[in-house]
């Protein structure tokens, strides 16, 4: 795994390299390419190179034999992340890293939350997991844009107001309820330490969310002057600390969310929006409206966010400083993007080994059968 002075070493160098022209590339060592996909909205196919396929140190907790296809084994760690073909090149690479360096890859389940929008071929998404992780154990769930379309607000960039990008407020609902926690992950983030330790991190008290925070925030960045001049709105975070924690990265107690009925209070909020505009940024507001001052506060470690830049410019973003477990390339920038457009920042070489896309010329082809698929996939409609 990373650790900090190795990856401010390998920043400098690429640095140095970007000022003399060159470039760095890390491949899979595998020549097979497969997944496949023609989506019409890339313009071209691109192919992802079968990861290889990491087993579990003697330390890890036994999966049941009986259970082993089960989402229900108590021996699983539970990931979420939304697909869709504009980010699958960054979910690859976010599972790709994942399952590198954590110790017991076979321990974890991936639940992959799609849409149902005509423009999304489920069947070619779930292909494409399947022949590029044929030894991970995922599933599948099919996301109503009608469940929230109508709460939507325009937000400052248009990827914001994506009705996927909400699904995170719905993980309690779609997911099985006998799954109690689970790690939501944005797909633009690259982990670089063992996911074990992230998901045994406890949610104290009553805690429901678990995420790093930063306790400097200036709320009035946050919400308009129409929430802040009106005072039973403004009241909401009187008294609280006013900590920012960004909903890309997050530990989830689904027992507890269930119970407070969280879903329901953050479209609550969204309703309020969408007739008085008192925020400007997507999914993030109702969660700070709902989880502020009271969240589990995890080492920044977990979250070195802000790598895509703001949310306008795609400007270049240097790590913090301290370690780093998890990259996160949030706003408007994306590590793939710029690579391939040859305007890299010297971050997105830290992406690069983990990146499992090869554009090839289109041509047929048909997913190959594998015996070593784990888990057969389903779709659950929600």
């Amino acid at each position: 795994m990373f650790l900090p002075r190795a990856i401010y070493a390998l920043t400098i160098l690429v640095s140095t390299l970007l000022s003399s022209g060159s470039a760095i590339r890390s491949f899979p060592t595998k020549p097979t390419c497969v997944g496949e996909e023609s989506h019409g909205g890339f313009g071209m196919s691109i192919q992802f190179s079968e990861a290889p396929e990491y087993q579990n140190e003697p330390k890890c907790a036994a999966l049941a034999r009986e259970s082993m296809l089960s989402v229900c084994d108590p021996s699983l760690v539970h990931i979420a992340m939304a697909i869709d073909f504009q980010y699958l090149r960054g979910s690859v690479a976010a599972v790709h890293s994942i399952l590198k360096h954590t110790s017991c890859p076979e321990n974890i389940f991936f639940h992959f939350i799609a849409s149902d929008s005509s423009l999304v071929n489920i069947a070619e998404l779930t292909r494409i997991v399947r022949t590029t992780f044929p030894s991970v154990s995922y599933k599948v769930y099919i996301f109503k844009e009608s469940t929230v379309q109508s709460r939507i607000s325009s937000s400052i960039r248009q990827a914001l107001d994506s009705p996927l990008n909400y699904a995170r407020s719905y993980l309690a609902d779609i997911i099985e309820p006998c799954v109690e926690r689970v790690i939501y992950l944005d797909s633009d983030v690259i982990v670089v330490d063992d996911i074990q330790k992230l998901w045994g991190i406890p949610l104290t008290g009553s805690r429901t969310i678990g995420a790093p925070e930063y306790c400097r925030a200036n709320f009035t960045r946050y919400f308009s002057d129409e929430f802040w001049s009106d005072p039973d709105l403004a009241k909401v975070v009187e008294g609280k600390t006013p900590c920012y924690f960004n909903t890309g990265v997050m530990v989830m107690d689904l027992v507890r969310w269930r119970e407070g009925d969280y879903t329901r209070k953050i479209e609550k909020w969204m309703e309020i929006q969408k007739e008085r505009r008192i925020y400007e940024l997507g999914s993030l507001p109702p969660f700070l409206l709902v989880f502020g001052g009271d969240i589990e506060a995890i080492d920044h470690r977990w979250n070195q966010h802000g790598l895509g830049g703001d949310n306008v410019v795609s400007n270049c973003r240097s790590l913090h400083p301290g370690p780093v477990s998890l990259l996160h390339w949030s706003g408007k920038g994306k590590p793939w993007a710029r690579l391939d457009g040859r305007t890299p920042c010297p971050v997105d070489y830290l992406w690069a080994p983990y990146d499992l896309y090869k554009p090839q010329p289109h041509r047929p082809s048909s997913a190959p059968s594998s015996s070593k698929v784990k888990t057969t996939v389903t779709h659950t409609f929600f």
